[in-house]
């Protein structure tokens, strides 16, 4: 499944969720701690999701966005496990524990 992110890289603490409503659609919120240098951010961004979902890292690939802070990626899984948890992590506005 591919899923639009909206990165906010130096983060105080990594959290996946809440909503970015952008030019795109509605994206998954993502805050990592690292920086934006040197893929870096990126880095977090694609370990996060993968925690965030319950997949392996390797399951977890980015199509597009690498130095932009709005990124697509693929999740590679069961499409009636990832879509309600990714609606439950859209749904959340605050709430910073992924």
């Amino acid at each position: 499944m591919r899923i639009l992110l909206r990165v906010k890289p130096g983060a105080s603490r990594t959290a996946v969720g809440g909503r970015y409503d952008g030019a795109a659609g509605p994206a998954l919120v993502v805050a990592v701690a690292a920086r934006a240098v040197e893929g870096q951010a990126t880095k977090a961004v694609l370990e996060a999701i993968a925690a965030a979902f319950g997949v392996r890292r390797s399951a977890v690939t980015l199509v597009r966005g690498a130095i932009s802070r709005d990124k697509l990626v693929e999740v590679e899984g069961d499409d009636t496990e990832i879509r309600p948890r990714l609606e439950e992590l859209l749904g959340r506005m605050g709430d910073r524990d992924a």
